[in-house]
């Protein structure tokens, strides 16, 4: 291998180019491999359900760097090459083709590919799943003329895209198992408010149903309920979630569990190989658990954690997840974690019809996740700063909007009282 050091990133997505970035503005002057499956260069994927998809953004925008960045960092980019292998003997990866590369320090940063339905018709065109450019860009096409689009599960990925379709006047249908979207994410009291959001906006909800069909010859024409109704559709979108994409680290013989397992350094249980983004699931501190997290933020902060971890930095990745969205009117911002059934009391603060409050969750008296919709005078900064200090926050304060967000923990909370806006 040589006594120079190589760090190899497997993923040019946003994760692996922060992580080149950060290595080379630490000061690493060794060798940079970034190798990515798609033929694009690495590129930010929140626009692909957002601001791409409805044309609001263009494509140059959605890249990380300028293509000069790359060979002015020394940063050598093999774009639609995949990995086939990893050698932790050897020190080495596998390209497809039998090609070999060493690596003195590894980086996985695969990310994580959509949920595919498994029913007949699933393969019949006009059938989307969104993970690429080139699936956004193929899905604009498909709706931007109107038609009929039935949306396959009421996660942020469906809402956003359905939010889309009806943009360019589709007529929309979202099809949801659960009584509410986004019910693990949120619980059923915001997954309400987002249901009653798209229904203002015409689209129809089938919620506590599941798909059993998809009809057509070819091409799609109609969705099949599990209560029998047949739906009429020219494109079906599906977003019934995504599996982490850990082939490679199970190949390598990496302890996986919903994702490449981690410690708060962002290291493997190969001291030589870290994981960070969609793939990781990252022992947090916080909350004495692994905790996999697919946005934005956390690959934005999580590819350099990974590269300051390889340069042998003991810095803890501890930041609160955090994640946007933007549909229709509604600008949300969401910090903190909570498992389904993992909060006890429910606070909102502001107007919910004007679509224009703060949402709490809490456990034991604390909170342990917030959110605002269009409160952008405030931002996320001070809920994220209510969850960091961790202590119990009085529920009457919290939800009066005379009183400031730092000045609810000023108080114990007061279990006998349940004012207007709390659900206990």
């Amino acid at each position: 291998m040589g006594t120079h050091p190589i760090f190899v990133i497997i993923g040019a997505g946003l994760t692996g180019a922060k992580a080149a970035q950060t290595l080379r503005e630490e000061g690493f002057d060794g060798r940079i491999v970034l190798i990515g499956a798609e033929p694009d260069r690495p590129y930010e994927r929140p626009p692909l359900s957002k601001g791409y998809l409805t044309g609001t953004d263009d494509l140059a925008s959605l890249y990380v760097h300028d293509q000069s960045w790359y060979a002015e960092h020394a940063v050598e980019l093999l774009l639609g090459r995949r990995v086939r292998a990893v050698d932790r003997v050897a020190h080495q990866i596998e390209l497809e083709g039998g090609d070999r590369l060493d690596y003195s320090k590894l980086l996985i940063a695969t990310g994580a590919l959509p949920r595919r339905l498994t029913l007949p018709g699933a393969d019949l065109d006009g059938v989307h799943h969104l993970r690429t450019v080139q699936d956004s860009a193929r899905l604009r096409e498909a709706i931007r003329g109107g038609g009929r689009v039935v949306v396959v599960g009421a996660g942020w990925i469906g809402l956003e895209t359905a939010a889309a379709a009806r943009g360019y006047g589709c007529h929309v249908t979202i099809i949801e198992p659960q009584a509410a979207p986004l019910h693990a994410a949120l619980g059923p009291e915001m997954g309400s408010f987002f249901a009653d959001v798209h229904r203002r906006h015409g689209v129809d909800l089938h919620l506590g149903r599941g798909v059993t069909e998809l009809r057509g010859t070819g091409q799609v024409r109609a969705v099949v309920t599990d209560a029998g109704d047949e739906i009429p559709a020219d494109t079906v979108i599906v977003g019934i979630g995504t599996r982490p994409y850990t082939e490679l680290a199970e190949q390598a013989g990496l302890a996986v569990d919903n994702g490449i397992l981690v410690d708060e350094y962002l290291r493997t249980t190969d001291p030589d190989i870290f994981a960070a983004g969609d793939v990781a699931n990252v022992f947090h501190p916080r909350y004495g658990a692994w905790i996999r997290v697919e946005h934005w933020a956390n690959a934005l902060h999580g590819g350099p954690a990974a590269a300051r971890g390889m340069l042998g930095h003991d810095v803890v990745e501890d930041r609160i997840p955090y994640f946007f969205t933007d549909q229709y009117e509604i600008g949300m911002e969401y910090a903190g974690s909570f498992t389904p059934g993992g909060y006890d009391t429910f606070i909102t603060r502001g107007d919910l019809d004007a679509a224009a409050f703060t949402a709490f969750w809490l456990s034991d008296g604390r909170i342990v996740a917030g959110m605002h919709v269009n409160q952008w005078d405030t931002g996320i900064a001070p809920i994220q700063q209510l969850i960091r200090a961790g202590r119990p926050v009085d529920p009457a304060r919290l939800a009066n909007t005379s009183v400031p967000l730092a000045d609810a923990v000023t108080h114990p909370p007061s279990p006998s009282a349940s004012p207007a806006g709390i659900v206990r």
